[in-house]
């Protein structure tokens, strides 16, 4: 176990300011950037899609399968890298360093060890995809493509936890530049190694693949270079005896983790439900709900961002037992997600047509269609906006009081036992279609956010108690 070492095992607690201006301030200073890592890695997906899809149907189809694998499987262990934060910012708030260092060592032991797990199903994804009745060709392709894309699992990982621990310690600057760096490399090594510029072979699909796992390494060792070196983090000694194992640290990291990975994947399977149900209504739909999706997702970036800043916010507060700051951190990541998720709507209802038209070439005869089919289906998404904004919030909330199994299983009962029944009955059976589907979206969001919001509200009344 990792002994104590004094006298800079304590560090004085981080100033937390009381204002509500101090709140604002500070909760957009960390999550702005954490918001714009997001829309960067956002910016790396649609990179390679677009530039596989330039190859031909066959390869983007099995591209898409193979990174949706994937990111299934990265998704679930991002979880433990999160359960990272509340962990780390508690001790971070009692001024601990020995604790942020045990948290987040362990939380690196934790994802390492989910990673090498996670490696047998990829391996094997051609032969799941034959299983699921996918096309043989395009399941080889995918088989392929992933051989060599799975082993971004350990570095994107590495990267996910140590966003954390920066998170706590208000460095998500850094890591912001790193992604940003990160989308810069990827998008040149795709168009190098796809297509064969820059004197290098042209490796067609897989060399979205190579891009990708080099990428990742590359944001991976900028990270641990920092981390190691930076005379600020100097007293965390995070990699001194890295391969001393803290088994109360690592099962409490393990703990809190699988249900936010649990609640990732409700919501993330909620929405590929869904995306199978606008398959049953045709391409045409398929392709509106695609772009009114991407659309959404992209919108959805800063509460996200917001939510994992209020984890962070609130962790520290509650570390620091300072409970009047803890309550405003709340109110005020609250109030800024329903603010911008409101902004969010306005542009969805005010300008459908130009959004979705961005997705479109005027010239193609099916372009009317899928704009007559997306805007509907923009105006229900500008609706569920603040609900999304408010459920993701709420999460972000009780997870920096460490609460994080009764607001798994609100979200697999709001997604599940609501969303998706209420989809298919107002999708199918009264025959709204589209918007009958993403309506029944916003119900289970609409629940979470509900469920999740009085649950805070009950715990802080509660005396803060995690459940």
């Amino acid at each position: 176990m990792d002994a104590p070492r004094s006298p800079d095992s304590r560090l004085p607690p981080a100033p937390l300011t009381s204002s509500w201006s101090g709140h604002l301030g500070a909760m957009l200073r960390l999550g702005l950037p954490l918001a714009g890592v997001q829309l960067a890695q956002m910016s790396i997906n649609v990179t390679d899609t677009v530039m596989i899809g330039w190859l031909g149907p066959k390869p983007l189809a099995a591209a898409v399968l193979a990174t949706q694998a994937f990111f299934l499987f990265w998704m679930f262990g991002s979880g433990f890298a999160q359960a990272v934060m509340p962990v780390a910012a508690h001790a971070a708030g009692r001024g601990d360093v020995r604790g942020v260092r045990r948290s987040v060592r362990m939380g690196l032991w934790v994802i390492l060890a989910y990673g090498a797990l996670a490696m047998v199903p990829l391996w094997n994804l051609e032969a799941i995809l034959l299983a699921l009745g996918q096309d043989a060709e395009v399941a080889a392709l995918a088989g392929a493509f992933t051989h060599v894309l799975q082993w971004s699992m350990f570095p994107a990982l590495v990267i996910a936890g140590l966003r954390s621990y920066l998170s706590v310690l208000d460095r998500a600057h850094i890591v912001l530049g790193v992604t940003l760096f990160g989308a810069l490399v990827n998008a040149l090594g795709d168009y190098a190694l796809i297509f064969g510029h820059f004197g290098l072979p042209a490796l067609g699909m897989q060399g979205a693949a190579v891009a990708s796992v080099v990428t990742n390494l590359a944001m991976c060792a900028i990270l641990f270079a920092y981390t190691a070196l930076s005379p600020q983090l100097k007293p965390y000694e995070l990699y001194v005896r890295f391969w001393r194992p803290d088994w109360p640290a690592f099962f409490d990291v393990l703990r809190l983790g699988w249900p936010i990975s649990t609640t990732i994947i409700a919501e993330v399977g909620l929405f590929a439900a869904a995306s199978i149900m606008m398959g049953w209504l045709g391409a045409i739909a398929l392709a509106a709900h695609g772009i009114a999706l991407q659309l959404a997702s992209i919108a959805f970036m800063v509460p996200l961002g917001l939510s994992n800043a209020a984890t962070v916010r609130v962790g520290r507060a509650h570390g620091a037992q300072d409970w009047r700051g803890l309550g405003r951190a709340a109110h005020t990541g609250l109030a800024l997600a329903v603010a911008i998720a409101v902004l969010g709507a306005l542009l969805f209802f005010v300008a459908p047509t130009g959004l979705i038209g961005l997705y479109l070439d005027g010239r193609d005869p099916d372009a009317a269609a899928v704009l007559a089919i997306g805007v509907p289906l923009l105006a229900v998404a500008a609706a569920f906006q603040v609900f999304d904004a408010v459920q993701v919030m709420a999460a972000g909330l009780l997870r920096g009081i460490r609460d994080t199994r009764v607001p798994m299983l609100m979200a697999v009962f709001s997604y599940w036992a609501v969303g998706m029944p209420v989809a298919y009955v107002l999708g199918f059976v009264f025959d709204f279609g589209g918007p009958g589907v993403w309506a029944g979206l916003a119900s289970g969001l609409f629940l979470a956010a509900l469920l999740m919001t009085q649950r805070f509200h009950r715990r802080v009344a509660l005396g803060l108690t995690a459940g």
